[in-house]
């Protein structure tokens, strides 16, 4: 067939199935070939444009014939896997009342497993025609657009959920071992001097011998900013800037193709690639995932897909249309719509199946559970958050929020059900403040401490609910944490009104850049010392990439149109003594229970844990909540689950600018931290390490860490 041919329907595409959405090979009747299945309320005729392999020549389309309950559905008998495609969608275009059918228009398939065609200007196509108004005058704009927008591809499914299925699987590690490793794929090696120059800023980079050491010397669980397909929004396309970080989703089933390395067949192939070396090497592959909103924006943005199909039904709307914000990106899903609930859980499940993954970061999470029917208020019973928990393809998995979002009400620290993990912000900001020198208390970072029990204790939930971190990719790198007071942003084109401005920051004297010998010593014992209050904390750590290196950021602390050495991790000029001391913290946390309990500390009966002042008494409340002194002390004794105790460890927390002695109890300990010094001796012995009676005199700044045979302990009594 050569140009477009007009097909007849009913001959040649048959009722089908409305089921599973989207397209796929079927054979139904005895006859082999392509079902499709779409959402759309509210429109009023639906098809499908089947294009030739270059995605530029259209060579038939047809309506499909039959709409249940709002998904429009059809077979073509004889098609198979290959084919390229689009949808138009035909109904109103009446904006006032949320509903914007243009024809002219062709769309992605919002269930589409793969993507043939440039999406660099996406965020360009527009259904109406400028300018804008909320009146009913607004016109939909006939220029039919399909040379410029990329062709969903029919795959296989049963093929690619038995690639994933083929995999290394992944290991499991439990949570009281697990550290979090917050990474973007593009900025892990795109600067790595040992990574071959083809694979730099790739999947397969990622996967490279180089990092797989680097992995291995650290440990950890490793978390990628979102992978799914994005685009960069109008706004940055004009400054001549790009989307970095990704929050911006277009395909939620299919990996962003920008980080393809051309070494693989296609891009599905890399990815498998990636997680396949990942688990053979030990090591788990969580994504972040943004389905609070998606890449069509606000009212003025791009229709390229939900906001064609039907608008009204896939976005939360408010009066007159208006789509209803809660990401700050311009729209909401209507979640609780039965058929977007049902795309996030297709494309979680797809991830597990298809590519092989572990879990799932939620970004801006609270949206996930507003209920229409409570006014949009969140709820931890709302329909996917319940949903995704039971899932007996996901509840095995990693499941983390970032338990807030911009909407009313929108921070939801401690609420989620048993069974996830929930950013804690309350542990960045205590641990930022109490080492450099904002107001804190001691009871406040004792809570952070030990598994922030005031927001995380109900329903079964233990310290493991709790995600600690000091730093995120949303903010300033440890080493511009402790290197500027203010956030230096021009660079993002909105002269620096972006990004947070309460940073809990420092700077030792000097704005950025220093080669005072002091302001640098000053640096690396903050530095050090939150590090350390991080790994000897109770619930799951978080590090960012780029910490273990000492990355610096200029003080940019919303870097997310930073696609440069901004962002790129400076491998060459990393900083080896902070990666060996991060890596040494890690090892110590594995090699020690008392630094990774799975249960709340009680303090009663045979005490798992005793608090300290600096001459050894208990401290009183008043001693808890003052703000005139920060130095306290904590003795814990517990074993591995179901073990008795081996050790008794004793974590001292100095943030003072002077030396200060500490009072120990009876018998003989053994440092193994002392963060001023960057010591670590991750399994003291008896002889050949430092052993200290009675008192103990800590530098200025730092976290110790004694630790005495439970049998020497008793001897000394």
């Amino acid at each position: 067939m050569n140009g477009l041919v007009q097909l007849d329907a009913l001959s040649v595409c048959e009722a089908g199935k409305p089921w599973p959405m989207g397209a796929s090979c079927q054979t139904i009747d005895g006859q082999s070939g392509v079902n499709f299945a779409v959402f759309s309320r509210n429109a009023t005729r639906l098809e499908v444009c089947l294009y030739e392999a270059c995605g530029q020549v259209e060579r038939c389309r047809f309506p499909l014939p039959h709409c249940s309950n709002g998904i429009w559905h059809g077979f073509m008998a004889g098609l198979h896997a290959g084919p390229l495609y689009g949808l138009r969608a035909f109904g109103p275009y009446e904006p006032h009342r949320g509903l914007r059918f243009n024809a002219a228009k062709l769309l992605i398939d919002p269930f589409a497993r793969a993507l043939h065609g440039p999406t660099q200007s996406l965020s360009l196509e527009f259904d109406y025609v400028p300018p804008w108004t909320r009146s009913e005058a607004v016109q939909p704009d006939p220029e039919d657009n399909a040379a410029r927008i990329p062709k969903a591809q029919v795959l296989d499914l049963e093929a690619e959920r038995k690639a994933g299925a083929a995999l290394a699987p992944g290991p499991r590690i439990a949570l009281n071992k697990t550290i979090l490793y917050e990474a973007h794929v593009k900025g892990l090696t795109q600067r790595h001097p040992d990574v071959p120059a083809s694979l730099r800023g790739t999947y397969a980079g990622l996967a490279s011998t180089p990092m797989l050491a680097h992995f291995q010397r650290l440990g950890i669980t490793i978390c990628l900013l979102p992978v799914q397909l994005f685009i960069t929004e109008a706004q940055l396309l004009k400054k001549g800037l790009s989307n970095y970080w990704g929050y911006n989703t277009l395909g939620y089933f299919m990996p962003e193709p920008r980080y393809a390395s051309a070494q693989f067949a296609d891009v599905r192939t890399e990815f498998r690639h990636m997680v396949n070396q990942l688990h053979r090497h030990g090591f788990e592959v969580v994504l972040y995932v943004v389905f609070n909103h998606s890449a069509e924006s606000d009212a003025l943005g791009p229709t390229l897909s939900w906001r064609g199909l039907d608008n009204a039904s896939w976005y939360a709307q408010g009066e007159g249309g208006a789509p209803l914000n809660f990401s700050g990106c311009g729209n909401s899903f209507n979640l609780n719509q039965p058929c977007a609930l049902q795309m996030v859980m297709d494309s979680l499940r797809w991830w597990v199946q298809a590519f092989g993954v572990d879990g799932f970061r939620f970004d801006l999470a609270t949206t996930l559970g507003r209920d229409p029917a409570l006014n949009y208020q969140f709820s931890a019973g709302a329909g996917l958050v319940s949903a995704i928990g039971q899932d007996r393809v996901l509840s095995g998995g990693k499941l983390l929020s970032e338990p807030w979002d911009v909407g009313p009400q929108g921070y939801q620290l401690g609420q989620y059900p048993a069974g996830w993990c929930e950013w804690n912000d309350r542990f960045c900001d205590t641990a930022r403040a109490y080492w450099l020198g904002h107001d804190c208390t001691r009871g406040e970072m004792a809570r952070r401490l030990t598994g922030s029990s005031d927001y995380f204790a109900h329903e079964g939930r233990g310290p493991l609910a709790s995600i600690n971190l000091i730093t995120a990719h949303d903010g300033m790198t440890l080493a511009d944490v402790t290197s500027y007071r203010e956030k230096h942003n021009l660079a993002n084109g909105e002269n620096s009104q972006d990004g947070h401005s309460q940073n809990l920051s420092a700077n030792a004297g000097v704005e950025g850049p220093s080669h005072d010998a002091a302001v640098l010593v000053l640096r690396g014992q903050w530095q050090r010392a939150l590090l350390a209050t991080l790994f000897c904390a109770q619930g799951v750590p978080q590090l960012l990439a780029s910490d273990e290196l000492g990355h610096s950021q200029q003080g940019n602390n919303n870097a997310y149109c930073q696609d440069n050495e901004t962002t790129w991790l400076d491998r060459a000029n990393a900083d080896q003594a902070l990666t060996h001391f991060v890596a040494g913290l890690i090892h110590l946390r594995h090699a020690h229970p008392a630094l990774r309990h799975a249960r709340y500390f009680t303090g009663t009966g045979s005490p798992d844990i005793a608090w300290r002042n600096a001459d050894g008494a208990t401290l009183s409340v008043a001693d808890w909540e003052s703000p005139l002194h920060r130095s306290f002390a904590c003795v814990i004794e517990v074993g591995e689950a179901g073990v008795m105790a081996t050790e008794r460890w004793m974590l001292i927390f100095h943030p003072g600018p002077e030396t200060h002695s500490f009072a120990l109890p009876p018998g003989h300990w053994w440092c193994t931290l002392d963060s001023a010094q960057a010591l670590l001796v991750p399994a003291p012995a008896a002889t050949g390490t430092l052993s200290v009676t009675q008192s103990l005199t800590l530098s200025a700044c730092t976290v110790v860490g004694l630790v005495q045979p439970v049998d020497a302990h008793k001897a000394a009594l």
